[in-house]
């Protein structure tokens, strides 16, 4: 099941906060987060009462950006990540936004793969982006 986190959803707030910590290892504060940034939009896959992944984007007027996708490393290959992203391009066709952007390490062969599978499109290159190495901008028109 995918849910959209919002500032009340406490213990999916807690739990992602975990994940953040010990997995992705960033130091995000999402409550702080949610507070502060009104753009700020997590989808979340559950299997029995667990979060096994997220996507998080900011919804910037008109697009929206992906900051973070990210699965449990048992649950890979399992088609998650794909349903997120289906379920962020049906959210984003019902805001009307124009696209959706991110970028992406280019060593990331399999991220690659399921973005061009729906239909991300290659647009520059950021020299160095990943601690040296470079990082494919990447861009999904909607309109």
């Amino acid at each position: 099941m995918i849910k959209s986190v919002n500032i009340d959803n406490n213990n999916l707030i807690d739990e992602l906060q975990v994940i953040y910590n010990e997995f992705i290892n960033q130091k995000l504060e999402l409550k702080k987060e949610y507070v502060s940034n009104p753009y700020l939009k997590i989808f979340v896959f559950i299997d029995n009462d667990k979060i096994i992944g997220f996507m998080e984007i900011s919804d910037v007027i008109d697009r929206y950006e992906i900051n973070n996708v990210y699965v449990l490393e048992n649950y890979r290959h399992n088609g998650i990540a794909s349903m997120l992203m289906e379920k962020v391009i049906e959210s984003g066709k019902e805001s009307n936004i124009e696209n959706i952007t991110l970028e992406v390490n280019k060593n990331n062969i399999q991220a690659i793969g399921l973005y061009k599978k729906y239909d991300f499109k290659e647009c520059a290159i950021r020299k160095g982006y990943y601690n040296g190495v470079d990082g494919i901008l990447m861009k999904k028109e909607m309109i």
